[in-house]
């Protein structure tokens, strides 16, 4: 059951090894982005939520636009 076990997770082939080593790394550098992303998404939701007091100006009738 051991050796199924060590053959199904990569035992000792090196190629094995370093391709997890290299998807994990992957995985890493992603949860990375994905943090930088949703941190940088949240700041710009704050500043169009400060933004929206603008869209709140009553304005009873269009003016036209100048040609």
């Amino acid at each position: 059951m051991a050796k199924a076990l060590l053959g199904y997770v990569g035992g000792s082939d090196p190629r094995v090894l370093a391709e997890m080593r290299r998807l994990q790394q992957r995985v890493q550098d992603l949860e990375s982005e994905l943090i930088r992303m949703q941190a940088e998404n949240d700041m710009l939701s704050a500043a169009t939520r400060r933004d929206d007091s603008v869209l709140d100006i009553d304005v009873p009738q269009a003016e036209p636009a100048l040609t």
